[in-house]
């Protein structure tokens, strides 16, 4: 019996050692983003990821006092790498969604964008219905059907531009694959070339996505169109991807955002990018 007993304390020992070993001290942090969703992110001339996101994560991990490495990832292997252990955080203007929250876990929103579609100021588009107009598909169902509605009518039979495996994608193929050409792209700029060379109709993406490539001097005969869309399809706002196993690295970053966001920081990098606060 002794002998049995003094098994399982190796056995418990030995446990609670592999256990204290695989814990994380989180010394070093390393993010994963695109370097080419702008203003979220961009890659600038030097080769350095910048950007609303990086700015946003550099804080955190100040306040967190722990070392954060900014990596390339393309966006269509983002959730894969994370949970392969390549990154231990994805920020790539991520809108948390119920499907994404059955692979990984998010930290608190830190931004929370509309989505918007953009088209050419001279063609059919130009006058879609509802201009401007906020619609919350979660707030406002009937006002979210007959939006829908009006948007099956106009996109009939157009070629409607999207990146790969976002919630604008996801939301144009629930509602519109029926009536219209969905073309999908791997990065925005291959999406934004065909939309500027008129090998598509429109494109759908985040409102500040949308206003950075009309800011762009090539873009001058391109213009947002119809209505501007939040809730059902799009999600409740953008936030950090972190593996489930990582309970404690999402509940450090939450503490670090909830922080910035009260002393204003996250609402100044806003600014500073997108030249509105997004804070959700």
């Amino acid at each position: 019996m002794q002998s049995i007993k003094v098994l399982a304390a190796a056995a418990l020992a030995l446990g609670l050692g592999s256990a204290s070993a695989a814990a994380k001290d989180w010394k070093t942090v390393v993010i994963g983003m695109e370097g080419a969703y702008e203003p979220y992110n961009l890659t600038d001339p030097s080769g350095k990821i910048v950007g609303f996101e990086p700015d946003v994560a550099m804080d955190a991990c100040a306040r967190m006092k722990v070392e954060c490495k900014i990596i390339a990832q393309d966006w269509d292997g983002m959730i894969p790498g994370l949970n392969a252990g390549k990154f231990d955080v994805i920020m790539d203007g991520m809108s948390i969604t119920d499907e994404r929250k059955k692979q990984i876990d998010f930290s608190v929103p830190y931004a929370a964008v509309p989505a918007a579609f953009a088209a050419a100021k001279s063609g059919p588009l130009a006058k879609m219905p509802d201009a401007g107009k906020l619609i919350n598909f979660d707030k406002d169902k009937a006002a979210g059907d007959a939006v829908i509605k009006s948007l099956r009518e106009a996109l009939k039979g157009k070629t409607i531009g999207v990146q790969v495996s976002t919630i604008h994608a996801t939301f144009l193929t629930n509602h519109f694959k029926d009536v219209a050409t969905i073309k999908e792209y791997k990065t925005t700029d291959e999406r934004d070339l065909d939309l500027k060379s008129g090998r598509i109709d429109i494109e759908l993406d985040d409102q500040t996505v949308i206003a950075a490539m009309l800011a762009k001097p090539d873009a001058a005969d391109f213009a947002a169109v119809g209505p501007q869309l939040n809730g059902g399809d799009f999600g409740v706002g953008v936030g950090m991807g972190i593996r489930k196993a990582d309970a404690d690295l999402t509940a450090k970053f939450n503490e670090a955002l909830k922080a910035a966001f009260a002393d204003g920081s996250i609402p100044k990098y806003s600014m500073k990018w997108f030249k509105i606060d997004t804070s959700p």
